[in-house]
């Protein structure tokens, strides 16, 4: 009895957790939107030829605004679009040649940081409804510094002829813009959630059961 009893329990369960046509629709539309932020014009400034773009405000939207899953989905599916071969890349760049380039390590670096940023947004919308849009900023902030900018120093030091030193100073150019780009992720990842209270999580009101990430 109790065998029979909890299987369809655990298959609905399932069946909330799969992806609809709705969550990969987000997936497609923020893929898109992280080209087309690396597509804006940005200036080489640290030295190695990296530029600066407006993908890392677009990475931690899609994560904020995503979750963990799709987050990481979305960037992931720009990623492997861009080494497949499409022009995406920041400068209008493609394909795999690019993983011998200086800016290797932040295009690895970019959906594992949607995704962690996206299970430390899933947290504080589940835990808080107090100054979420410091701990969203506090969020992506540590998931840029330990993800993004660290990656993105050993992808310059391995890729060109310089010491771990030298490309930590020519990564210090990018802080004062991430900054930036965090504050403005994070505001409309707050106006975002607002408007749509179940985008990233979904409260299951049958049952009693506890909220499932989307």
């Amino acid at each position: 009895m109790s065998n029979t009893e909890t299987t369809p329990k655990t298959s609905k369960r399932t069946e909330r957790r799969r992806w609809n046509g709705t969550d990969l629709g987000l997936i497609a539309v923020f893929a898109a939107l992280v080209a087309a932020a690396a597509l804006v014009p940005g200036l080489a400034l640290n030295g190695f030829g990296v530029p600066i773009t407006f993908q890392t405000l677009a990475v931690m939207l899609t994560g904020l605004v995503l979750g963990p899953a799709r987050g990481l989905a979305a960037v992931g599916l720009y990623t492997l679009l861009g080494l497949a071969g499409l022009p995406i890349f920041s400068q209008g760049r493609s394909g795999l040649g690019i993983l011998a380039g200086p800016s290797a390590g932040y295009i690895i670096a970019f959906p594992i940081a949607a995704g962690v940023v996206g299970w430390l947004a899933t947290l504080v919308i589940r835990r808080t409804t107090k100054a979420r849009a410091l701990w969203f900023f506090l969020s992506a902030t540590a998931t840029s510094v330990v993800i993004v900018h660290t990656l993105g120093i050993l992808g310059i030091a391995m890729n060109s002829k310089a010491t771990l030193e030298q490309a930590f100073v020519s990564d210090l150019v990018f802080y004062p813009g991430d900054i930036i780009k965090n504050v403005l992720a994070v505001a409309i990842a707050v106006a975002l959630h607002r408007a749509f209270p179940d985008v990233l999580v979904r409260r299951v009101r049958r049952r009693g059961l506890p909220a499932e990430s989307a």
